[in-house]
């Protein structure tokens, strides 16, 4: 769910501390409320109308700027030391206060919205003997409540029938754990047959279990009821957001309620999300905070030195007051009423602008239509405004597999059958052609149960069908009855399959469109429809895959009474039980297998046997005596699998694509390129995972090593962390033993080993576990960040956001989460930013994120182009308003040494008040909005562009040292120069500039058209708006000096503009003009040598890219073309082993058939994976061969670096990429 008050949760927390175990009844309200229970309500936002003011303002009030600038209104309210009117200080305030507070409320009515929506659907209660619609938040613990097909279980509820056999129901479990396939629960036999109101009524049970807690696929309960003890467990239970399907209805008994739901209880704390520059700029505000000081501390010396010398000179006509009896309370209070003037070193309208730069930022990444998916009308959304800049330093990503990396759509691409490959497309000179969209798909329309959404190219295979080619239709066969896929007939020739996995359901469809129609099963019976004619084939024995055997067959019996066992497995578990007579076949369909797995699909060999009755009847008597004992079951049923899977003739082999998103390769390729470290965090099984990772290029064969940490005990983890951890380290360091120059740079190395050398690091949950207690969390993490690669797999929600932490914790980096279920909301709100992918997992993901789209490929441009130009220009922003605010205020610091330090100011009040809000607000706004140093296009050429972010080179604590001295370096020349001009400047009628008011009017128009310069020199990116506003914050200038000294103010308000001509006095002498152009150039040409000289001698790569893209004439260079690479794999058979136990022996049983229809049964188990095959497959290299795009007249790439050398000019330009 998403991200909900931290309060409202650690109230939830609280009442468990003490709970022990937990004591449900059912119907009996009375009797659960004594235990004060938590309620279905749920609540998601931070605030409610009476809490919003304070705790908004006590947030705000945490920015160490808006709490100073609190204590400055109070000092400026006091009249003895305040030479400043306290409306220059209010009134930005409470414009950063109301602006930043609207937004938040925005944000948090949102919140509400969608806490309302969840909080109203409607539930079926049993309430006083009759079924009433409930809202889900009225929804209350004991409660026996109706779910119906496709409805969302509303709390974590037992349950106690259903309108299956036996109890039975179906559930989706997409928003606990990302897995779209269909998973069983069961009924406990005893309330399998409460299917009326009234025996419903009637139950009376109590449950003692464990109290509330985040782990999902455990439950330790217990029913008391009738006098007897009925063990529960998580298979007994349906968890708060999981979907009934293909259940018409079922009822349970709310165990857990709202916040104390598992769902819940996974979902973290919401955190205060700051970014690394609001905490730098806090850390610069007490810098500039002391410096202040410093200063006051300064000039209140001066002025208490000023006072004990000549002071008393000065009282005949200037008397003191009566309480300024010394020279040092003079100086006490002279420093405060320095502090405030000096003030606006750090103006409050700093902060106005950022919230609005910030807002900017973000309407460009929701407008930004290259980041809009049309096929679901989806646009990007920036959820948040806070966190644009950090999006331009992320180093570290977390990213769910399913939904998010792939579609979790697979497709039936190739298959070999009998020796001929099928599935490519051929030209008429024999020449392979890449299938695109335009390619022609073959027409499946002879047959009349096909599936129209399925796909395929190659019209060879379906000629072969029609000319009934023994081997492709035994070949189909097989496909078609050798599985456990349930079907549904909604209406007549519409048919669904519920698959215990999207493999099994891809290879039953495809023998659909092939014309063997799977159309009904018993637990004696598979009916198909073969080629237009129904054939019903008598099932006499499923003998089930496991992860062990690697395999399925299922023995039947055809209408001419043919015994037949059809077996599907990995190919190396099939090869080796076949025939001799199949010897050559293997070589041919084992070459054709490898060309398949080069190309990323997962593979699977099929074969059959033909059996004798005599021998089936033996070995059926066997089976069933091994069935009914007690002792080692399991290793009897597998020896007599064993026994009848020998001597198989081989078929051939199916090659299936499991879908990634469009895009995927190539953008984490393009994110590798830019120092970005990708961490896939998944639920599914180790297999699985890697298969994707070999999809998507993060694991290849020609990778250095691959570590799979799958310890079962603690001591077993940190035994293969640190091996691996050695492994790489010693790899480092082999060498000659008398070299000595080897050893002395044995350091080196090492480091130069983990940037050359690639490894991946694959852990499962159970492992990680271990991994994360605090003994061995770091050496985790050492081992991780060595690594290219790190896929964790089975692990809970919870431990998502653990390694999300573990990396915040240790290494000071921004992370990312991406993830599209509510398994992925945990670690989206504790990752620094939070991604949410509105894809086929509900909305749970995007509801708690920072940011949303609806495809994992929109993230490169996320990052490297709106990330990367929200960093460099809130940068620039910022470099240039402290440069800007310390020219201005500083230039009081000067002149108090020429006032007598009696804290007079330079500039009128009302320039003070308006230059920051009025005269440069805008110019620097344009900037900080529109200014990029480089194109979108060049930007994603060039990843390496991304680094300087992540490194924080453009705004840290030397850029601020740099932009403040370059700021007190202005100020002093614009204080010195027209200060010593005056001293000898006359008018043109031969008098001289006397009044104070003169020489203000000069150092404010320099100020001012000096900072508007520089801001020019800035500018990387011109545009209309930057023209305007700077011309016109000029033109605003001059309008408001001359308005407010002209006859017509002083008219009507004389006591607040008295200076009356004398901006129109002063500016009408040529001589001040030539001081303020001297000024001018004298504080612009310092900052301008240095930018030249720096970009000349030492360019960045920045500078590099720049001056490229200006010599294209503005021709935006195409985009780089990331292929995806074809590898040559030795890893087969990933259908087999990502494939599960399945339910064969629920089917055979008759457990879940019905009488009338046919209901679906897919659950997997969770099995342990195989270390040795894992082994095996690992010392197993292979070269990846790249293809350079000759089509685009790519330049020659290595994998560490690009070289670029074709300017107009010459220029060499040389970008590294490691």
């Amino acid at each position: 769910m998403t991200g909900y008050m931290e309060t409202t949760q650690e109230s939830a927390r609280d009442k468990l501390v003490g709970e022990k175990e937990r004591h449900v009844k059912a119907n009996a309200r009375d009797y659960n409320d004594k235990f004060s229970y938590a309620d279905n309500h749920i609540k998601t936002s931070k605030y409610n109308v009476l809490t919003f003011l304070p705790i908004n303002l006590f947030e705000q009030f945490q920015r160490v700027a808006n709490a100073y600038f609190l204590v400055l209104l109070i000092l400026q309210l006091i009249p003895e030391i305040s030479s400043l009117s306290w409306f220059t200080t209010i009134v930005p305030l409470v414009l950063v206060l109301v602006i930043t507070a609207v937004k938040d409320a925005t944000d948090d009515y949102f919140r509400h919205k969608s806490d309302q929506q969840v909080n109203n659907r409607q539930s079926q209660v049993l309430i006083g003997g009759s079924l009433q619609n409930e809202k889900w938040m009225n929804v209350r613990v004991g409660d026996i409540i109706k779910l119906e097909n496709n409805q969302f279980v509303a709390a974590d509820i037992l349950l106690l029938c259903s309108s299956e056999p036996y109890g039975l129901c179906y559930i989706e479990t997409a928003e606990l754990d990302g897995e779209t396939n269909l998973k069983v629960r069961q009924a406990l036999t005893v309330t399998s047959d409460l299917e009326d109101i009234t025996k419903l009524m009637d139950f009376d049970g109590e449950v003692i279990c464990e109290p509330p807690n985040n782990k999902l696929d455990t439950f330790i309960g217990t029913l008391y009821w009738r006098d007897n003890k009925h063990p529960l467990d998580n298979e007994k239970m349906l968890l708060r957001g999981c979907v009934l399907r293909n259940t018409e209805w079922c009822f349970g008994m709310v165990i857990f309620a709202g916040l104390q739901t598992k769902l819940m209880q996974n979902c973290g704390r919401t955190q205060f999300k700051r970014t690394s520059i609001d905490k730098l700029m806090n850390t610069l505000v007490l810098w500039i905070f002391a410096f202040l000081i410093c200063m006051g501390v300064i000039l209140a010396i001066g002025n208490t030195i000023l006072e004990s010398w000549s002071g008393r000179n000065f009282q005949v006509f200037l008397p003191l007051d009566e309480f300024q009896n010394s020279a040092v309370f003079s100086g006490f209070l002279t420093f405060w009423s320095y502090i405030i003037i000096l003030n606006t070193v750090v103006p409050i309208s700093l902060y106005v602008s950022v919230e609005v730069l910030r807002l900017g930022h973000s309407y460009f990444i929701n407008w930004d239509w290259k980041m809009y998916y049309s096929q679901t009308d989806t646009a990007a959304e920036a959820r948040t405004t806070t966190l644009n800049e950090e999006l331009g330093q992320v180093e570290f990503i977390f990213s769910d597999k399913t939904g998010t990396l792939t579609q979790n759509i697979m497709v039936f691409r190739k298959c070999s059958i009998n020796g001929q490959t099928y599935g490519d497309v051929y030209d008429e000179f024999e020449r392979k052609v890449e299938i695109t969209e335009k390619t022609a798909c073959v027409d499946f329309s002879f047959n009349a149960l096909c599936d129209r959404s399925f796909k395929f190219y190659d019209g060879s295979l379906v000629e072969a069908i029609k000319l009934e080619d023994p081997a492709a239709q035994e070949f189909f066969r097989l496909l078609a009855l050798c599985h456990t896929v349930m079907p549904e007939e909604k209406s007549e020739g519409h048919l669904v399959y519920q698959a215990q996995s999207p493999d099994e359901g891809a290879l039953v469809t495809a023998a659909r469109n092939f014309g063997f129609v799977f159309r009904a099963r018993t637990p004696e019976t598979i009916t198909l429809c073969e080629m237009g004619r129904a054939v019903t084939y008598q099932l006499l024995a499923i003998l089930d895959f496991n992860n062990v055997r690697k395999r399925m067959s299922v023995i039947v019996r055809n209408s001419q009474g043919q015994i037949k066992l059809y077996s599907k497995g990995a190919d190396t578990i099939i090869f080796d039980r076949l025939d001799p007579s199949s010897e050559e076949l293997m070589y041919t369909t084992s070459e054709h297998l490898s060309e398949f797995a080069g190309e990323g699909l997962r593979t699977l060999a099929l074969a059959y046997k033909d059996l004798d009755e005599d021998y089936l009847d033996v070995w059926m008597k066997k089976l069933l005596f091994a069935s009914t004992v007690i002792e080692n079951r399991e290793d009897q049923l597998a020896v007599l699998y064993e026994e009848i899977e020998q001597d198989l003739k081989l078929l051939g082999a199916t090659a299936i694509e499991d879908k990634l998103q469009e895009g995927v390769p190539e953008t984490i390729a393009c994110l590798n390129l830019a120092d970005i470290k990708i961490w896939v965090l998944t639920g599914d099984k180790l297999e699985t995972a890697m298969n994707i990772g070999y999809s998507c290029n993060m694991l290849r064969d020609d990778m250095n090593e691959v570590f799979v940490i799958s310890g079962h005990t603690l001591l077993e983890v940190q035994q293969q962390l640190r091996s691996a951890n050695e492994h790489i380290l010693g790899l480092s360091r082999v060498g000659s033993a008398g070299d000595e120059k080897a050893n002395m740079l044995a350091d080196d190395s090492v480091f130069e080993e983990t940037i050359i050398a690639e490894y991946a690091l694959i852990i499962n949950g159970h492992s990680l576990a271990y991994a994360m207690e605090p003994q061995l969390e770091h050496v985790l993490l050492d081992l991780a960040c060595l690594c290219k690669t790190v896929i964790c797999c089975r692990v809970t929600p919870m431990q998502k956001a653990q390694v999300v932490e573990l990396v915040k914790r240790h290494k000071r980096a921004i992370t990312l989460a991406i993830g599209d279920g509510a398994n992925d909301v945990s670690m989206i709100k504790t990752a620094h930013i939070g991604v949410g992918i509105s894809g086929q997992e509900g909305m749970q993901a995007v509801l708690a994120s920072d940011y949303s789209f609806a495809q994992f490929r929109y993230l490169r441009r996320l990052l490297l182009v709106h990330g990367r130009w929200s960093y460099f220009r809130m940068c620039n922003f910022l470099c240039y308003f402290f440069y800007k605010n310390f020219a201005f205020t500083l230039v009081h610091f000067w002149y108090g040494f020429f006032c007598g330090f009696s804290a007079q100011t330079v500039y009128d009040q009302w320039f003070i008040t308006l230059f920051n809000i009025v005269y440069t607000s805008l110019p620097v706004l344009a900037m900080g909005l529109f200014d990029q140093d480089v194109n979108d296009q060049n930007s994603l050429r060039y990843p390496s562009l991304y680094k300087p972010g992540q490194q924080n080179l453009l705004f840290n604590k030397r850029q601020f040292f740099l932009c403040t001295l370059q700021g007190m370096g202005t100020s002093c020349l614009l204080f010195f120069v027209p200060y010593g001009a005056f001293s000898v400047l006359v008018k043109e009628d031969g008098s001289h500039f006397s009044d104070q008011q003169a020489f203000a009017v000069t150092i404010a128009t320099s100020l001012v058209i000096v900072t508007s310069v520089q801001i020019g020199l800035d500018t990387h990116y011109w545009t209309a708006i930057n023209h305007f506003f700077i011309w016109g914050s000029l033109t605003v200038y001059f309008a408001v000096l001359f308005a407010m000294q002209s006859d017509g103010m002083f008219g009507v308000f004389s006591s607040i503009f008295p200076f009356i001509g004398a901006a129109r006095n002063c500016l009408s002498e040529k001589s001040v003009w030539l001081v303020i152009l001297l000024t001018t150039v004298v504080c612009v040409v310092p900052s301008l040598a240095v930018s030249f000289l720096r970009v000349d001698l030492f360019p960045t790569l920045t500078d590099k890219v720049r001056h490229l893209q200006r010599f294209r004439n503005k021709q935006g260079p195409q985009e780089q073309n990331l292929r995806r690479v074809r590898r040559t794999s030795s890893r087969r058979s990933a259908y087999a082993f990502s494939h599960q136990q399945g339910y064969g022996e629920l089917i055979t049983s008759g457990k879940n058939m019905k009488e009338s229809t046919v209901s679906s049964a897919c659950s997997p188990g969770r099995t342990p994976h195989s270390p040795t095959w894992i082994e095996n497959m690992l010392k197993r290299k292979n070269e990846v061969s790249c293809i350079s795009d000759e089509r685009t007249g790519a330049p020659e790439r290595s994998s560490r670096a690009e070289r670029f050398n074709s300017t107009p000019t010459g220029l060499n330009l040389s970008l590294t990429n490691r």
